[in-house]
């Protein structure tokens, strides 16, 4: 039977089917083994929390990777000794400190803030060559789609998972659908890129486009495009809804690959890559969905709104909403005018930008910069705009700097800083204030997400660059590169064998003393995992309540938390925090007896009625955006249970059942229903035994829920101890992948965190020596 790359990766990776069925279908969920698995300081305190909890163990050190990216300060590390010192948000700080005390503990891979190799998690894995075709990749953050340029099976998980990962090496998981997005044409046209074709993409199928589906992006367009360039566009397929995307391995793959540390070498390198060239879908492979896209129809684009879908061509102009006939679109319309500060049809050119981001896991990689200094070259930056470019890691700015490109930025009147997540999501000091408006190039412009109140318009380096010296949105096309532009382009696999680790600065008994803090903080932690256990997690059956009616379609996690309640170590005291920027009067002081801004009584959770609510109904597409557990965190802490809706975002519907929290798909019909329950303040029941949600007159409406998920939720199991009954099939498993792809294993390669004094240590480290 002719197979797609994704069936091909997933079948590869199937440990079991849970029930010990033969056969894989979409409703059997399966034991997935993870090959590769990247941590940072956000999404995993609570989840080696967890290990230590259950006295487990990390099941395979050598196949994570840990690194710092999203509180860290980019700036300046003349003078960096220790986080103690240098991270001076006490809560970021805890965080940071957190995972040094972890990945020390436990003994993994990672890269601190005095190590070059250290930057953005979706950056450091490939550079590293940790990324590889036809692996398993998965990581505490939404973005991990980025590795599907590879060829990787690559998604974002919650802190549950990353907990299930550590302890098992596996995830349980239900096949998702394919879908293919072809690019039709030979090339796309002068001064368009991948992130304006992503753009256009997601402006056509919408945020919730693919939803429940791996995304292959297939076509001429897509074989001619860097590895850089198809990382940008598989790590926004996540932004479409998508579980993941992916792009078929090739030559171009192959050779960015070859000669990376973790790389395999020798008569491995060459096993590998013969098992690479068969990841492309046979022909024949059928897709559950397939769109065309026209290459010719591509041009340099730009988001107006506060959705990633919100997108225009930048010669374009700012939609009607009288035009727009579907009351709940023309309502969100209006809404994302008004929080963008925008009027109906203004030309987009016209509008005016404060500042200026070039970074992220979307577009911080060599290449994006290269292409934003062309345009920055003999040019300034505008007098009213401040501009900063962020490099993905250390190595990306070190490179950067071997090739001139900082000195053409510095020229201009950016400001050069240091690696890591810095505006993408503002959980550091880089951040917008309210009413200032930005050219990114991130992957999302929710509200509050640069800051709260900041304004954030999605698009190329290019066309950033171009904001940044016009001090408004700018067709890049309009702005020739000037004569005499040359640089010295280095390849970076050259670059990286010529590069040494030394950390200036980095003393070696200032290494050994965080070391020996360290030591006095961590716990004792076992080396093997400790026998399951289950039947310990609050069950669920049946809620009874009054039902709260959020009246809102596309409610992402954003909205749910914001990112600066993100900044913990624990699982509870969110609950206050819960859709923070909609439920309090930001503008208004902070009461002094609460520590909280005054409610807005118009919120339908400020209600009296709704105050102690168990259950919320909303629109489409809710929980869409991060892949961050904080979410339903907040939502549990608050007292809600169970959330109905027409659909929800992948990575958040799976989270909910993580926490013993029931998600709800019912029909656009039967929503209406309930939420007019909920507006005349009638009591519903939720009972998920028989699988009805039922209306007080005794009407009954039906749900659908995964058997397994079901089960967990009634019999209140613990899914990890469930797995590890599984534990003779793991290992015959890993034998078996040992055997046949050896290269997989990397054992070789372990240096513990005191092995690299934590990244800290003033010795010089050659790349043979890794």
């Amino acid at each position: 039977m002719a197979q797609t790359l994704y069936d091909k990766v997933f079948a590869d990776h199937v440990v079991s089917t849970v029930s010990g069925n033969i056969e894989i279908t979409l409703d059997e969920p399966v034991v997935l083994y993870i090959d590769r698995h990247l941590v940072h300081e956000v999404t995993s305190p609570q989840a080696f929390e967890g290990l230590r909890n259950a006295s487990r163990g990390v099941r395979r050190v050598d196949l994570t990777l840990a690194t710092l990216d999203h509180n860290i300060p980019t700036s300046s590390r003349k003078n960096f000794a220790n986080i103690d010192t240098f991270v001076k948000e006490a809560d970021s700080k805890v965080q940071c400190v957190t995972l040094e005390e972890n990945v020390e503990a436990f003994g993994l891979n990672y890269y601190g803030l005095g190590d070059k190799r250290q930057g953005i998690v979706h950056v450091v894995g490939p550079e590293q060559g940790f990324t590889l075709p036809g692996t398993t990749v998965v990581c505490g953050d939404s973005h991990t789609s980025t590795h599907g340029a590879f060829g990787a099976l690559a998604f974002g998980i919650g802190t549950s998972e990353v907990e299930h990962v550590l302890a098992t090496q596996t995830l349980i998981q239900k096949k998702s659908k394919n879908m293919r997005v072809f690019i039709e044409g030979d090339s796309l046209l002068e001064g368009v890129t991948s992130k304006d074709l992503m753009l256009h993409i997601i402006g056509i199928i919408g945020t919730a486009g693919g939803t429940g589906t791996v995304i292959e992006f297939c076509g001429k367009v897509i074989e001619k495009l860097s590895i850089e360039a198809r990382m940008s566009i598989c790590n926004m397929s996540i932004e479409a809804g998508a579980r993941a995307g992916m792009i078929a391995p090739d030559e171009i793959t192959f050779q960015y690959i070859q000669d990376r540390p973790m790389a395999p070498k020798g008569a491995s390198w060459d096993a590998a890559v013969e098992y690479w060239k068969s990841l492309k879908s046979d022909v024949g492979a059928k897709y559950d969905i397939d769109v065309t896209i026209k290459a010719s129809d591509v041009v340099p684009s730009i988001t107006w709104g506060t959705s990633p879908q919100d997108v225009v061509p930048i010669t374009g102009s700012v939609p009607d909403p009288g035009n727009v006939s579907d009351p709940t679109k023309k309502a969100a319309i209006e809404r994302s005018l008004f929080y963008m500060g925008l009027e109906a049809n203004k030309k987009m050119e016209t509008i005016k930008i404060d500042k200026v981001f070039i970074g992220s896991c979307t577009n911080s990689r060599i290449e994006d910069l290269r292409s934003a200094a062309k345009i920055a070259r003999g040019r300034k930056v505008a007098p009213h705009v401040y501009a900063m470019i962020v490099p993905g890691s250390g190595l990306i700015k070190s490179q950067a700097e071997a090739e001139g490109l900082d000195e053409i930025f510095k020229q201009a009147g950016f400001d050069w800083r240091e690696a890591g997540c810095s505006m993408c999501l503002g959980m550091n000091p880089d951040q917008l204030v309210p009413g200032e408006r930005c050219a990114s190039t991130s992957n999302r412009n929710f509200e509050g997400r640069q800051g709260p109140g900041g304004r954030t318009h999605l698009m190329s380096p290019a066309m950033a660059a171009a904001a940044a010296v016009t001090g408004h949105l700018t067709d890049v096309r309009t702005l020739p590169i000037l004569p005499g532009f040359k640089t010295i382009e280095l390849d970076s696999k050259d670059f990286l064998k010529a590069e040494s680790f030394e950390y200036a600065g980095i003393a070696e008994n200032i290494a050994q003393a965080v070391l020996a803090s360290l030591a006095k903080k961590r716990s004792s932690v076992p080396s093997v995992p400790a026998s399951s256990t289950s039947g310990s997690l609050e069950r669920f059956t049946v809620l009874k309540g009054v039902v709260a009616p959020l009246e809102r379609a596309n409610v992402d996690t954003d909205m749910i938390i914001p990112k600066q309640f993100l900044k913990t170590i624990k699982r509870t005291g969110l609950g206050k925090a819960l859709f923070y920027e909609v439920r309090y009067d930001l503008s208004m002081p902070i009461d002094e007896l609460s520590g909280l801004y005054p409610e807005i009584d118009t919120f339908v959770l400020n209600k009296p009625q709704y105050r102690k609510s168990k259950i919320l109904v909303a629109g489409e597409n809710f929980g869409c955006g991060s892949s961050r557990e904080h979410a339903p965190w907040a939502l549990l802490d608050f007292g809600i249970r169970c959330i109905i809706a027409e659909s929800f975002a992948d990575i958040f519907y799976n989270n909910c059942f993580k926490n013993m929290m029931l998600p709800v798909i019912l029909s656009k019909e039967n929503v209406a229903v309930i939420t007019q329950d909920g507006k005349d303040g009638m009591d519903i029941e939720v009972d998920l035994v028989s699988q009805v949600v039922r209306r007080s007159n005794g009407q009954e409406i039906s749900f659908e829920v995964e058997e397994l998920r079901k089960r967990c939720l009634v019999e209140g199991l613990d899914d990890i101890g469930m797995t590890l009954q599984k534990e003779s099939k793991i290992s015959a498993f890993e034998e078996k992948r040992s055997s046949t792809w050896p290269w997989l294993d990397l054992r070789h390669i372990v240096t513990t965190a005191s092995a690299q004094k934590l990244g800290q240590t003033a010795k010089k480290t050659k790349l043979s020596d890794w």
